[in-house]
C-alpha cells in the first residue's frame, strides 16, 4: 500500500478537489455578474467527517495476532455536490452575484486551499522522516 492511500491523505486530497471544483463555480459566478436573472452557485461545504465516513466501507480485516494494527477497506466516492445558496443581493434584474461577495469567497477558497495542500505536503514529509534510516 502506498502512502499516500492512506485515509487522511485521500481526505486531503478530495479537500483539495472540492477547493478546485468550487474555484470554478466561483469564476463561473464571477463571468456571469452582469447577465439579468442568473442566481450565483456554491458548493456544499466540504466535511472531513463526512468525507472519512464515506471510505470506509464497514469491511475490516481481522487480527490474529493482538499486536496487529486494525484496518479497514477503502472505496473511492464523489462528495461534491453544487449547493443553490443565494448571495445576500439581488440586483433588479434578478442577479444574485454581488462582486465583492464572490472575491471574498474566491480569496477564502485560495487560502484554504494552500492550507490543506501545505498539510498533505508536511504529512507526507513527517511519513518519510519517520520511515527513513537516518530519521
Amino acid at each position: 500500500m502506498a502512502i499516500t492511500d492512506l485515509p487522511v491523505f485521500q481526505v486531503l486530497k478530495s479537500k483539495m478537489q472540492w477547493h478546485q471544483t468550487r474555484q470554478g463555480v466561483l469564476a463561473e459566478n464571477v463571468a456571469n455578474a452582469d447577465t439579468p436573472g442568473y442566481r450565483g452557485q456554491d458548493l456544499k461545504a466540504f466535511s472531513f467527517e463526512d468525507a472519512l465516513k464515506a471510505r470506509t466501507t464497514g469491511l475490516e480485516t481481522s487480527r490474529t495476532v493482538v499486536g496487529h494494527m486494525h484496518g479497514s477497506m477503502l472505496r473511492e466516492t464523489s462528495a461534491v455536490k453544487r449547493d443553490p445558496e443565494h448571495g445576500f443581493e439581488i440586483t433588479p434584474d434578478g442577479n444574485t452575484v454581488a462582486l465583492e461577495e464572490q472575491m471574498m469567497k474566491v480569496t477564502a477558497n485560495q487560502m484554504d486551499y494552500q492550507t490543506v495542500s501545505s498539510l498533505y505536503s508536511k504529512g507526507l514529509g513527517l511519513i518519510r522522516t519517520a520511515l527513513s534510516r537516518n530519521g
